[in-house]
């Protein structure tokens, strides 16, 4: 449960004490009046001991302590790089904190971070320069020395918006409006996948596994080539998927003979066990199942699991999310959503038959929900997350050892980001803790219903609607005052989103911070700034 808390100013300073001290925010008077900021979607101080609060500990019931730890198989974190790329200095320490957390395994999903030769140049990122050859070898190295596999995902069929949003790449779309889905039909499309692949390939020497992703192939079916192609008796959708993804994956297997293929399953979830296990991807892929819904239907997951076994796809794949699946734009993330959604994949592994050889999870860490979308959560504020969703896997539940572990591994006060204490310690043990502690800081600030709505309060709607600033009507006096509290709010608001902009530059490039800012600061501060400009200019002309 998520609570509000008012904070207040003159005597009432018991209400403020009840908030984690970044939530008390600046406040001033308005007329000698005192003013008060909610912090809306705020959390309380984490309480004194484990067992009060579920949100923060998770124990409440017998049935998450019943599951074992996770099977045997290797526990991957996913590291999406196609938004908020991080700098390489920043990367290499994440992967030491990883090791430390139990993670033994890297999946990298590059996109536009990769650096694509010749032809494909064109694919590199423009907003920041694509890692270098040299960046990745390098990043191998590091995740090498830590006992970390590192399993490159490479999309080849859904979600190639990277790829199809250039023109030069157009005519591979399966349909003109949908820039995720390649059209399968085009020779040229199969080239470029397989040229993608080459070079994602040789540049990983040693790679034991491959990714090809193929999840949410949008509007496959719908584009001219394949009505054509669906219009012969017998053809279908899903044989139309499967055709493609078998070519790719037969294609991988020729050319590197000793690399697993893993893809994603949701394509497949709604065929039945006859067309499966006559699809010719038997032996040639083991399908990465996904779900991050903390309710996750263990029931039907299990089934799922099962059918995929019986079609002879024995061989299978976890995926959960530590980040980037609770909304398209959050700032910050909610431990216990991504930690329930865990105790439920527990129940999953605990409930399949023998004949499912589950090989491991994968721990996804969403950065965009597409490459067009906005940013999720950073990395440093998904640490406590990822960390949480790390021990209840080994513990096969939260409760307070596996909590205790967690905040001795990263040093910190609670689970929860927006709860943990401010420190002055080194944050070696949580790289970027600082920069975590100033996105907290500055989204109690923007989702304050002062800031937030401020051209919707009283005085504005009272004294300066827009009506009375189109026939310049306005009292100067209420102007004076609400420019005063404007100037006030705008004030606080740039500080503290200098303070954000100056940390996360240390781990992030420029691109990112200034869309951070775009995003979330300046949908907040321009109004209140638009309206500093006009009730100064009212007291100016009056």
């Amino acid at each position: 449960m998520r609570h509000s808390h008012w904070v207040t100013c003159g005597s009432c300073t018991n209400k403020t004490k009840r908030l984690p001290p970044r939530a008390r925010l600046l406040y001033s008077s308005w007329g000698g009046q005192p003013l008060s900021f909610r912090a809306r979607g705020s959390r309380p101080r984490a309480p004194a001991s484990y067992g009060q609060v579920r949100g923060y500990l998770f124990t409440g019931s017998s049935d998450r302590m019943a599951c074992p730890p996770w099977p045997t198989g290797r526990r991957l974190v996913h590291l999406d790089l196609k938004g908020a790329p991080p700098r390489m200095e920043y990367l290499l320490k994440l992967i030491q904190v990883f090791s430390e957390l139990g993670v033994e395994g890297l999946l990298v999903e590059y996109e536009d971070m990769f650096p694509y030769g010749g032809e494909l140049q064109l694919l590199q990122a423009t907003a920041q320069p694509a890692y270098s050859r040299e960046d990745l070898l390098l990043l191998q190295d590091c995740a090498r020395s830590a006992g970390l596999e590192v399993i490159p995902l490479v999309q080849t069929f859904g979600h190639m918006e990277f790829v199809l949003k250039h023109q030069s790449m157009r005519h591979l779309r399966e349909v003109p409006h949908c820039l995720g889905t390649l059209n399968p039909h085009k020779e040229e499309a199969v080239k470029v996948v397989l040229e993608m692949l080459r070079q994602v390939v040789e540049l990983h020497p040693g790679v034991k596994t491959l990714h090809i992703g193929a999840d949410e192939v949008y509007l496959l079916g719908e584009g001219e080539d394949s009505r054509r192609w669906l219009a012969s008796p017998g053809r279908t959708v899903e044989q139309l998927f499967l055709d493609h993804v078998t070519k790719v994956a037969k294609a991988v297997k020729e050319a590197w003979p000793h690399v697993t293929v893993i893809m994603w399953d949701d394509m497949m979830r709604e065929m039945s066990g006859e067309t499966l296990k006559a699809c010719g991807l038997v032996g040639l892929v083991q399908p990465m199942l996904w779900d991050y819904n903390p309710n996750l239907d263990v029931e039907q997951t299990v089934s799922l699991l099962e059918k995929y076994s019986g079609a002879g796809l024995s061989e299978l794949w976890a995926a959960s999310c530590f980040k980037g699946s609770t909304a398209v734009d959050t700032c910050v993330t909610s431990t216990q959503s991504h930690v329930d959604n865990h105790l439920q994949w527990l129940k999953v592994a605990a409930s399949v038959s023998a004949a499912v050889n589950l090989k491991g999870i994968a721990i996804t860490g969403w950065q965009r929900y597409d490459h067009l979308s906005v940013l999720c959560e950073l990395m440093p504020v998904a640490l406590p997350s990822l960390a949480s969703c790390l021990q209840t896997l080994i513990h096969g539940h939260f409760a307070h050892e596996a909590g205790s572990r967690v905040k001795e591994l990263l040093g910190v006060s609670s689970v929860e980001v927006e709860a943990m204490e401010r420190t002055a310690a080194d944050d070696s043990r949580f790289p970027g803790r600082r920069l975590a502690e100033s996105i907290v800081e500055i989204s109690f600030l923007l989702n304050s219903e002062e800031l937030r709505f401020f051209e919707n309060n009283k005085f504005v709607r009272g004294w300066f609607s827009p009506f009375q600033r189109r026939r310049k009507m306005a009292n100067p006096l209420m102007c004076m005052q609400i420019h005063s509290q404007a100037s006030t709010y705008a004030a606080a608001l740039q500080q503290k989103a200098a303070a954000v902009r100056e940390e996360m530059l240390r781990f992030y490039p420029d691109a990112t911070a200034q869309e951070w800012m775009e995003e979330h600061v300046g949908p907040v501060m321009t109004p209140i700034q638009r309206i500093m400009e006009e009730t100064g200019a009212c007291v100016n002309t009056q």
